[in-house]
């Protein structure tokens, strides 16, 4: 029986993730950083550990518990929505410790089975703002451009051992609570000088769109990314994450 370990599965793309797994028979290992258990179906299959990636006890104790694993699944991230003068270092530095930082360090506690046996799979969930900047988004973009190329450096690392890395690029998502959650994480409000552009990023986050990606579409990525050798390093997922990616 194949096992998976997904962080971030409180909400969003992991939460999906997590259900998509289950609902193919695969043993879940969700790891949320405050604890919240009744977002899942009760399964035998299914195990919900507390983790930060940004902590190297929490995830010490995370990667032990958890035992052996086929896939990791890096989707824990949080946003950042300022202009790049509004923000601290402090800040910049905590995108980084979670968005980049904290995916290195899950996927480095991992990699000495995934080696010694041969075979494993990781799968780094980042954005198509990586694929197409957008404003305001400089921090943020570029914390899950380092992981675009770190996964695409690592693949070729681990091409040896039989394991495998890819990226996963979600577009935006109406179901996610990142235009909130970015907002509430400014710390100050955005500078003036930046007024006008802030109400045009956040009009664009109320639009409807056709062209949007749900938390399906990134699970359905992640399920090819583990499951099927032959995928690219870079998957789009949702319409315009693919739109995107061919413009690009």
């Amino acid at each position: 029986m194949n096992t998976i370990l997904i962080t971030g599965c409180s909400s969003g793309f992991g939460l999906e993730t997590a259900r998509y797994f289950l609902d193919r028979d695969w043993t879940v290992i969700a790891t949320m950083r405050t604890l919240r258990e009744h977002v899942l179906p009760r399964s035998d299959r299914l195990r919900i550990l507390p983790l930060d990636v940004t902590d190297a006890d929490s995830i010490e104790r995370a990667v032990h518990a958890a035992g052996p694993i086929d896939v990791l699944v890096n989707n824990a991230g949080v946003g950042l929505l300022n202009a790049l003068e509004g923000v601290s270092m402090d800040q910049v530095r905590e995108v980084f410790e979670t968005n980049t930082l904290g995916t290195i360090a899950m996927t480095r506690a991992v990699l000495p089975q995934f080696r010694t046996r041969r075979s494993g799979v990781v799968v780094n969930v980042t954005s198509t703002v990586t694929l197409r900047p957008l404003h305001l988004l400089s921090v943020y973009t570029a914390s899950k451009a380092a992981v675009n190329a770190f996964t695409e450096s690592l693949a070729l690392e681990l091409e040896p051992f039989g394991v495998r890395a890819r990226v996963v690029l979600p577009g935006r998502s109406p179901e996610t609570a990142f235009g909130d959650n970015a907002r509430t994480r400014m710390g100050m409000d955005i500078p003036e000088a930046y007024g006008a552009m802030a109400a045009q990023v956040f009009a664009r986050f109320q639009q409807s769109t056709e062209e949007v990606t749900h938390a399906l579409d990134v699970a359905e990525a992640v399920w090819r990314a583990a499951t099927d050798p032959s995928c690219p390093i870079r998957l789009p997922a949702g319409a315009d994450a693919v739109a995107w990616a061919k413009a690009g």
